[in-house]
C-alpha cells in the first residue's frame, strides 16, 4: 500500500483543521493529575480519552514512544491501539520516537513505524540524524515507498542541543543549515510541500540566520508549558511560518481528562495559532 505523500496529506490537514499537533504524552506526573493510576489501565485511559476527545479536530498527534514502551509489551500494545483509533478517525499521527542509527539497524526501525504493514505503522516518525544523514537513507526511501513522512532532528530548543547542531563544520556551515539543507534537497520539486520535515524548537527566538524554507514541514515544539506562545510563530520561523506544525502536549492534556475541558484548550490554541500564522 503506498498513500499520497505525507506533505499532500498533511497540508490538507492544516488546512482544513489547523496546523495544530497534540501531543500524547502520559508520563506518571500526569496520569496522577488525571486521577490515574501509573500502569496499563492508567495509560490506556488516558490514550483514549485524548484520540476521542480531539481526533475529529485536530490535524496531528504525536504519541512520544517512551511512555508507552516503559511498561513493556502491554504499553506497546496500547501504543498500537492508540494509533490505529487515531488515525482510523482522520488524524495525522507522527510517532515521536527519535530513532537513529546505521544499515540493517536503522531499516529495522524505519520498518516498525513506516511499513504500513506494521502495527505500529505512522504517518511520519521523528528520527535523529547525528550518526550522519546519510544514515537515515533506510527511513528516506521506505517514507516515498509507503508515503510516510519523517522529521529530523534540526534545532531543537533544549540547551544541550547547541553544543550539536550550532557547531560549525570545516565548510563555515553549522550542523542544523547542513540536516535543513539536506531535507530542502529531499523535497524539491515537491508540491504542495515535500514529507520530510525539520523539528525546529519554538523557544528559540530569531533563526534569521538559518535557511528555514525547507519546502516541508517544520515540527515545533515548544508552545505552552515550555513558553513560547503562538505569536512568537512568525517571528522565529520568518517566512516558513505557513509550514510549521507547531506542537503543544502539556498545555492541553493539564486539562484532562475532562473532554470538554481538553476540546475547549485545543480549540484555543488552534485558533490562536491560526491568527499568527495567517496574520
Amino acid at each position: 500500500m503506498t498513500l499520497t505523500p505525507f506533505g499532500t496529506r498533511l497540508r490538507a490537514a492544516m488546512d482544513s483543521r489547523g496546523p495544530l499537533c497534540v501531543g500524547i504524552d502520559p508520563h506518571a506526573a500526569l496520569l496522577a493529575q488525571w486521577g490515574l493510576q501509573d500502569d496499563i489501565a492508567g495509560l490506556e485511559r488516558f490514550s483514549r480519552t485524548v484520540v476521542e476527545a480531539l481526533a475529529e479536530s485536530v490535524a496531528v498527534f504525536k504519541p512520544q514512544a517512551a511512555f508507552f514502551e516503559r511498561f513493556g509489551s502491554k504499553g506497546v500494545a496500547v501504543l498500537e491501539r492508540t494509533v490505529a483509533d487515531a488515525r482510523a478517525a482522520g488524524t495525522l499521527v507522527v510517532m515521536d520516537a527519535k530513532r537513529g542509527d546505521i544499515g540493517s539497524t536503522m531499516a529495522a526501525y524505519a520498518s516498525a513505524f513506516l511499513d504500513p504493514a506494521s502495527p505500529l505503522f505512522s504517518d511520519a516518525l521523528t528520527v535523529s540524524p547525528y550518526l550522519g544523514y546519510g544514515s537515515l537513507a533506510p527511513a528516506v526511501e521506505l517514507a516515498r515507498e509507503s508515503g510516510a513522512g519523517l522529521f529530523v532532528l534540526a534545532l531543537t530548543s533544549n540547551p544541550e542541543g547547541a553544543e550539536v547542531q550550532r557547531a560549525v563544520r570545516e565548510d563555515g556551515r553549522t550542523i542544523g543549515a547542513t540536516m535543513l539543507a539536506h531535507l530542502a534537497a529531499e523535497n524539491a520539486g515537491a508540491s504542495p510541500m515535500g514529507s520530510f520535515g525539520a523539528v525546529v524548537g519554538a523557544t528559540l527566538g530569531d533563526l534569521s540566520s538559518f535557511d528555514l524554507d525547507i519546502n516541508g514541514p517544520l515540527l515545533a515544539p515548544g508552545i505552552g508549558a515550555q513558553g513560547a506562545t503562538a505569536a512568537d510563530l512568525p517571528a522565529v520561523f520568518g517566512k516558513a511560518v505557513r509550514n510549521v506544525v507547531p506542537n503543544v502536549s502539556r498545555g492541553v492534556l493539564k486539562h484532562g481528562p475532562d473532554v470538554s475541558a481538553l476540546r475547549d484548550s485545543a480549540r484555543r490554541f488552534a485558533d490562536e495559532i491560526r491568527a499568527a500564522v495567517s496574520a
